[in-house]
């Protein structure tokens, strides 16, 4: 049997009516649901079920209703899965916690309540973040260097998703700088609709209250490997987990080398647990230049869970 590793997607992975057919089949689904509405304050069915007002791009009430919709499918996969390790793009990353074992499930919740309403308000008028294509990481991260340089200001590579594809955060006069230079290199830059330069250091401020937030959870040793944003690496012992986690806000997203990480460490088989299919799409540009067949599944719906 191929050694699986589980993924978990993050913010851009949302869609109308996600999770609903888990949580009106399973009770412990829609125990989730209820528990994050009443962390969050926020009607969250409402909003991502029925379309009601509220907006589903609201990291407030999307980074609880996303990590109840991959814990949910999750949970109504898990006993059809027996992965070796596991990851989750940003966000993600705290559902699989939580599915390792290394987090309760409803702390969890209650860390992206507060991750999400943090992070909507460390927006800075003057910050924001674009999706820079078509360039190769050399190529990205010399842009980079050369705006922050060129203006004094804050900027750096926030997700390095795959050789093709990274996302840069920082102040707005880098930002067009860099994207100047993209243009210049026959790249694309597309500016996201993000309220802040999230993954850098110009979100300290919330980022510090978040650790210590994080500090005072109970952190447990993982059932299966969890391999970590800001480091690429699993993490076995419960007071490494916290530390590093403690970092996750302000650091960048090393998806490129978490996937290679797992390739590397023998896994050959990858299910992304979660809304829409983001992280499969990556793995190809990510693996092209490994040696060995592997294999993907998507779950994101109770009919594919159960179709395992």
């Amino acid at each position: 049997m191929n050694r699986t590793a589980i993924l978990f997607p993050g913010q851009g992975s949302q869609e109308q009516g996600m999770g609903r057919d888990v949580a009106e089949s399973r009770d412990e689904a829609m125990d989730l649901w209820l528990f994050a509405e009443r962390e969050s304050g926020l009607p969250l069915r409402e909003i991502y079920w029925d379309g009601g007002s509220g907006d589903m791009a609201d990291t407030r009430a999307l980074q609880p209703a996303l990590t109840v919709v991959n814990l949910s499918l999750w949970l109504a996969a898990r006993d059809r899965l027996t992965p070796v390790a596991a990851a989750g793009h940003s966000l993600g990353e705290f559902a699989a916690l939580a599915a390792s074992g290394a987090l309760d499930g409803r702390d969890a919740i209650r860390a992206v309540c507060l991750r999400g309403r943090l992070m909507a308000e460390a927006g800075g008028e003057g910050h924001g973040m674009a999706a820079v294509v078509k360039l190769d990481q050399t190529e990205v991260e010399r842009i980079v260097d050369q705006a922050a340089s060129d203006t004094g200001r804050e900027l750096r590579i926030a997700n390095y998703n795959s050789p093709g594809q990274f996302v840069i955060s920082g102040e707005r006069e880098p930002l067009e700088a860099a994207a100047a230079l993209v243009k210049e290199a026959k790249g694309r830059a597309i500016p996201l609709a993000v309220s802040g330069a999230f993954h850098s250091p110009l979100i300290r401020e919330a980022a510090d209250e978040f650790a210590a937030f994080l500090a005072g959870l109970t952190w447990k040793s993982p059932t299966f490997l969890v391999h970590h944003n800001a480091t690429a690496l699993p993490e076995p012992d419960p007071a490494g987990i916290a530390l590093v986690m403690q970092r996750q806000m302000t650091s960048s997203v090393l998806w490129i080398q978490t996937i290679q990480t797992m390739w590397l460490a023998g896994v050959r088989h990858f299910a992304e647990v979660g809304p829409k299919n983001v992280l499969t799409k990556l793995l190809a540009p990510n693996l092209k230049d490994m040696t060995e067949a592997w294999t993907s599944t998507t779950i994101g719906s109770l009919e594919q869970a159960a179709s395992l």
